[in-house]
């Protein structure tokens, strides 16, 4: 089957999307299809252009036996709400001919992934050419988020975008999504008219195991055994809300055993830096994305994982991080109000993770404190509620099985 992957983000980047992007392609070109991706240069979540990529010219290469074609992005130096638009919409320009061209390759299937939903007429254009078969994987609703961050107002303008959006969602042959909230959000938006599927974000869950050991980190950092660590790893965006973080940082900061570690890269990394120094913490530290073949060792390191969201955003998008963790059997204290997948995934499984209120960090200081006295005081080590849902749910050769029968079988009706 030819498979044209239409993803902003994609393979070598190492968190979000691109991550998650990379290793479809790889799975699926591994499982016989022709694997064809339009896509961008990598730059996240450093916000950044990788080594030896250039933002205005397009680039043919290969990576495990799919042919990638890499199209000009413009890339915000401080990401706004202008500069992003213009980011993501560059995108949408730029690879627009290339999308078009590909009618002479006449895919089966054209998967598109949001972010980002400017992709979108370009890849219904091209089915409607060719006849392949139109599938909208949806990582993030990109307005709801911008829309629940602030970003927009919820004026005509808002009404005016989500008519749109629910126009061409209708026109797909299937949707699927990552979290079941935000399937039920897109059976809304397309008014119960299109297929829908759950496919989750995976998780390698032979490698990502809970035997690892973290020794290897507390050598590079120079932790002492005795210092308990409050992790949080991935993306420092505007929609984490990481003030939290710092404002706990600074409640905890007597606690001399406790250390903070913020790992990643993003628009914020500065600004939360600056916070930092500013309030002379010493009990925080940040360091930069660690190799993937460590990633083991550094979830054995953490006492406490932290998945931090603001207010409004967590049925928009749901953070990618949380199956490494739940893989890894940590204990994670998520930030999610109680009616979002979040907050129904720690009801629905007591015991798999915390959850508390977004923004709250009284609430958050609190429910950390408790989770550190839990850990000094002998709990088990490992989360088993965490790594038997994981395992059970999130396993990756078996998620992507499935999503493989069923792309067959979309192919085929």
């Amino acid at each position: 089957m030819k498979i044209l992957f239409y993803s902003l983000n994609y393979a070598p980047e190492l968190t979000g999307i691109g991550k998650y992007s990379g290793e479809l392609g790889d799975w699926l070109a591994e499982k016989g299809h022709e694997v064809r991706v339009v896509c961008a240069p990598p730059y996240y979540p450093e916000w950044r252009l990788g080594d030896g990529y250039q933002s205005w010219r397009y680039r043919c290469e290969q990576r495990r036996g799919v042919d990638i074609i890499r199209c000009p992005l413009f890339v915000p130096e401080s990401p706004k709400t202008l500069s992003r638009l213009l980011h993501l919409l560059s995108f949408a320009v730029s690879s627009l001919p290339v999308m078009l061209k590909q009618w002479l390759w006449k895919p089966d299937v054209v998967m598109v992934v949001e972010p980002t939903f400017f992709c979108v007429p370009a890849a219904l254009l091209l089915c409607r050419i060719t006849g392949a078969k139109s599938l909208l994987h949806i990582q993030d609703f990109e307005l709801d988020a911008m829309l629940g961050l602030g970003m927009g107002k919820e004026g005509r303008l808002a009404v005016i975008c989500h008519a749109v959006e629910s126009f061409f969602m209708r026109r797909f042959t299937a949707i699927s999504s990552i979290s079941y909230s935000m399937l039920a959000k897109a059976g809304a938006k397309t008014r119960q008219t299109v297929p829908l599927l759950f496919f989750p974000n995976w998780v390698d869950t032979d490698f990502v195991s809970p035997e690892a050991d973290a020794g290897l980190f507390r050598r590079r950092w120079g932790l002492s055994e005795d210092t308990q660590v409050v992790l949080y790893s991935g993306n420092l965006g505007k929609k984490q809300g990481l003030d939290l973080l710092i404002q706990a940082a600074g409640l905890l900061a007597a606690e001399r055993d406790v250390l903070f570690l913020v790992l990643g890269e993003g628009v914020e990394k500065q600004a939360l830096i600056d916070q930092a120094e500013q309030l002379n913490l010493s009990n925080i530290r940040f360091e930069p994305l660690q190799p993937y073949q460590d990633l083991p060792a550094l979830m054995a390191l953490a006492d406490v994982h932290l998945v931090i969201q603001k207010r409004g955003v967590a049925d928009a998008v749901l953070p990618s991080k949380l199956t490494t963790i739940l893989s890894a059997g940590g204990y994670a204290l998520i930030t999610a109000e109680a009616e979002t997948e979040l907050g129904l995934l720690c009801r629905q499984f007591p015991g798999i993770a915390e959850c508390v209120e977004p923004e709250n960090v009284e609430q958050f200081v609190a429910v950390l404190g408790r989770m550190l006295t839990a850990a000094r005081s002998g709990r088990p080590r490992i989360n088993k509620l965490a790594r038997q849902y994981a395992v059970e749910q999130l396993n990756k050769q078996n998620v992507l099985q499935k999503f493989d029968v069923w792309l067959r079988d979309l192919n085929m009706n």
